[in-house]
């Protein structure tokens, strides 16, 4: 017999917030809203949208997977709150992506080995940024942090091809030595590559321990030494 994995994904980390079920792999529904100041009061509101649309409930869902940052701090809790309170109720499995790891697939999913480097920046505060690279495999070669300025103008990317992804500012170039750099002003996630990538995770059990899941912020300034990228 025929069987759906239904996922129930949740993004509320940027300036507009998403809601989607996907089955399988393949998205069903989608629901968007702009209205970022209200998460908490329609949140439920497009979770019940997007079932309707694809005739469920959410006792169908799988597993629920959410995009915990970088982003906003309130859509962040919201969105991951949400989540694992259907986790809790329903004995559900969790799944949480970081946007940097997101942001990098989707343009790999695109060239595959034709850079060096994937590169996802995305801003934090003056002058601060988080950050996450991956190599021509897609092996991440440096996990998702924060960084200052001067840890990004540390980073050796010399006779490397760069591709860099995420809040790109007009000096952001000056701020590397780069053989070869593609650099793209994108820090929305693309929904279908989430989707593929999300239901790899669940296919792996690649899922989080809810009582640890938290969403990924900068929490406080703090300074890291980057290591040279050879």
């Amino acid at each position: 017999m025929y069987t759906m994995d239904y996922l129930l994904h949740i993004d509320t980390s940027a300036d507009t917030g998403t809601v989607a079920i996907s089955g399988n792999g393949q998205i069903l529904h989608f629901v968007s809203s702009e209205d970022t100041h209200n998460y908490a009061s329609i949140i439920n509101t497009m979770i019940n949208e997007a079932l309707d649309t694809v005739g469920i409930t959410l006792q169908r869902i799988k597993a629920f997977v959410v995009c915990a940052g970088p982003g906003s701090y309130t859509g962040l809790r919201i969105g991951l709150a949400t989540a694992k309170a259907f986790c809790y109720t329903l004995d559900k499995p969790l799944i949480l992506n970081n946007k940097l790891t997101l942001l990098a697939h989707q343009e790999f999913a695109k060239h595959g080995s034709g850079f060096d480097i994937y590169c996802s920046i995305l801003k934090a505060r003056e002058k601060e940024y988080f950050i996450s690279l991956y190599d021509s495999f897609f092996k991440c070669i440096m996990e998702p942090q924060h960084i200052v300025e001067s840890d990004l103008r540390e980073l050796d990317f010399i006779n490397k091809k760069v591709l860099v992804i995420g809040d790109i500012s007009d000096d952001f170039g000056n701020l590397m030595s780069v053989k070869e750099v593609k650099m793209i002003e994108n820090n929305k996630i693309d929904l279908n590559t989430w989707i593929i990538s999300a239901y790899d995770d669940f296919k792996c059990n690649k899922t989080v321990n809810l009582s640890l899941a938290e969403p990924f912020y900068l929490k406080q300034v703090y300074t890291h030494k980057s290591k040279n990228i050879n």
